[in-house]
């Protein structure tokens, strides 16, 4: 007689087999959907960080872009509409999604510098109007001198005219009261001593009153020649000062003084973009 093994006995072990196969399969699954879903976060994570990161380095070059030359107010309106752009792009991002608290501060960021390069666009302006009155500032500087010569000289020569007619007023003068001292030492019919010595006292008072007068006109000169070169040297003064500020105004034309707030700017939306992307990625998912 041959021994079988009871069929029974194989098709319960065959089944508690199955179970166990079919259980490990179900969790095989859930551990391949769980690591799925996990490698599409990681991956959703690494998309959201290079949006992050390009948005953070165009930033940076926009806040250390220099402008080539003055006036720099011209690049102003070209240079916000690229910061606004890179901000546009990077907001309108499917998986961005900013809150409000980088809305405000985004906005905030942008409307300063907005007020800041406009304060520097009229500064830019005044300097531009100054530095064009440079040029009317040298031409009066030298329309003054020529007027200084040409007054200096009048007066030069009137003083000589002057100095001239007094001077041969003198000389008659002198010659009179020579004629009357020959007069005392001669003999004149019909004039008495007392009319001779009233005539020689009279010539020298007028010689002496001349001769005062003439002290008087040179210094006059002096005093005039003195006050037109002490006003000259005053305009002299006041015009060399505004082309010292011009001179100064030109030298700050050719610095970009907007470039210190477009990087403050800058910095500022990278540091909230920053703060944004860490609020992001440590909120918990909605599974």
């Amino acid at each position: 007689m041959v021994y079988r093994p009871q069929t029974r006995s194989s098709k319960k072990v065959s089944g508690e087999t199955k179970k166990a196969l079919q259980k490990k399969k179900h969790h095989n699954k859930r551990l391949d959907r769980h690591y799925i879903k996990q490698v599409l976060e990681e991956k959703k994570v690494i998309s959201l960080q290079q949006n992050f990161e390009i948005t953070l380095k165009r930033l940076h070059t926009l806040g250390s872009q220099k402008f080539g030359s003055s006036p720099f107010c011209e690049h102003f309106d070209r240079w916000l509409l690229n910061v606004e752009t890179v901000l546009d792009e990077f907001e309108t991002k499917s998986d961005v999604n900013i809150d409000e608290q980088f809305a405000k501060e985004r906005n905030q960021a942008v409307a300063t510098i907005k007020i800041q390069l406009e304060n520097q666009r009229q500064q830019e302006t005044i300097l531009e109007i100054q530095i064009k009155d440079i040029s009317d500032a040298k031409n009066r500087l030298h329309q003054t001198k020529k007027e200084y010569l040409t007054k200096a000289l009048i007066l030069k020569n009137k003083k000589i005219a002057v100095v001239k007619r007094q001077n041969k007023e003198l000389e008659t003068l002198k010659k009179t009261q020579e004629q009357i001292v020959k007069m005392k030492t001669g003999f004149f019919r019909g004039i008495t001593k007392k009319e001779r010595e009233q005539r020689e006292t009279l010539a020298v008072q007028h010689y002496n009153d001349k001769q005062q007068e003439l002290e008087v006109t040179v210094l006059d000169f002096k005093e005039k020649q003195k006050q037109l070169k002490e006003e000259y040297e005053s305009k002299c003064v006041t015009l060399l000062e505004e082309i010292k500020t011009f001179q100064k105004c030109t030298k700050e034309m050719d610095l970009d003084i907007s470039l210190e707030d477009r990087w403050f700017a800058c910095e500022s939306l990278r540091d909230s973009i920053n703060n944004f992307f860490q609020r992001k990625i440590n909120k918990p998912s909605v599974s």
